[in-house]
């Protein structure tokens, strides 16, 4: 019996020019780094960071509220932690 499961589907990419020094391109063409690769993965860390941390803006009167109710109240059934 096959399976029907669907083939995976990559995202789509977008050719880009971007700038940089040519001692660092040098650099990083001899040690063999792949360029576009590290640009992608470092520019998707640099975005989750940035949507954190507007997050953390966005919900700051909540965040600031919560754990004031928190620090005055207590954890729920606190008495019933075992950790």
């Amino acid at each position: 019996m096959k399976s029907s499961s669907a083939p995976l589907k990559l995202p789509s990419k977008k050719a880009t020019n971007i700038t940089l020094s040519m001692d660092v391109y040098q650099a990083a063409k001899s040690l063999g780094i792949n360029i576009s690769q590290i640009c992608e993965q470092r520019l998707r860390e640099e975005i989750q960071m940035r949507r954190e941390q507007q997050w953390n803006e966005e919900h700051a009167d909540f965040l600031t509220a919560y754990n004031q109710r928190m620090e005055e109240e207590g954890v729920a059934l606190e008495e019933w932690r075992s950790f």
